[in-house]
């Protein structure tokens, strides 16, 4: 999900400019060796011949954006901050740093190296293309995202009408962490994704209550029993 192929930002591309411009006029300086006819280094190979890419794995990036739409939604503000820190070290980890950019809603992340007392430094940037931005309020995948949602919403009115109101209630849930978070099926989670709703996001995003707490493990069973039940074809 990483937007490495993405456009750099305008603020990027014109300082990118500016030292292009620079170098026509002044020569190419001992940091340029090696390119040619006065290139930018956004647009130079890495000693291998591939184009230079983010040094932060994909991965990360994607945890990232995850760790912040999920720090958005959390009613606790304690949990929202959690959320935040958990991302700040997992990107720190990779010699970045995150930002939010409010004007367009988009997390950017910056190689630490370009940054002093939390500003970037525009003269420190070498290659725009090491930044990585992502939209928290981009369209994405909307058909896939409709349709994902729209499975769950069904297991969901299914549980409803099939098990107890406790089980719908946390039903519901599941199902809106499941479209929102990963968009992907209610029983398609893995082990890692329901620790999560378990441990994380029932209790601090779910409000329950103590016989929805104490039914937890047995509301999942029947979400993906239910699951299960309509997967099948009709007799």
């Amino acid at each position: 999900m990483t937007r490495t192929d993405d456009e750099p930002p305008e603020w990027a591309k014109e300082r990118a400019r500016e030292l292009m411009a620079t170098e026509d006029d002044e020569g190419v300086d001992d940091s340029d060796e090696g390119h040619e006819d006065g290139e930018s280094g956004a647009d130079t190979p890495s000693e291998d011949g591939s184009e230079r890419v983010p040094d932060v794995p994909v991965e990360v990036v994607d945890e990232a954006e995850r760790l912040t739409r999920l720090a958005r939604e959390a009613v606790d503000p304690a949990a929202a901050e959690g959320y935040r820190d958990r991302r700040d070290d997992l990107v720190t980890d990779h010699e970045y740093t995150p930002r939010l950019r409010e004007e367009d809603d988009t997390l950017v992340l910056y190689p630490e190296e370009w940054m002093e007392s939390g500003t970037v430094q525009l003269d420190r940037i070498e290659d725009t293309d090491r930044a990585v931005e992502v939209s928290l309020s981009g369209p994405g995948d909307a058909d896939r995202y409709r349709e994902v949602a729209g499975y769950n919403d069904a297991v969901a009115d299914a549980v409803a009408e099939r098990a107890d109101e406790v089980h719908a209630e946390t039903a519901r849930s599941f199902a809106a962490f499941m479209s929102n978070h990963y968009v992907r099926a209610v029983d398609d989670a893995t082990p890692e994704m329901r620790a999560e709703f378990r441990e994380e996001f029932f209790p601090r995003n779910a409000w329950p209550t103590d016989e929805q707490r104490a039914a937890l493990e047995e509301s999942l069973e029947t979400i993906e029993r239910v699951a299960a039940a309509l997967d099948e074809p009709a007799p």
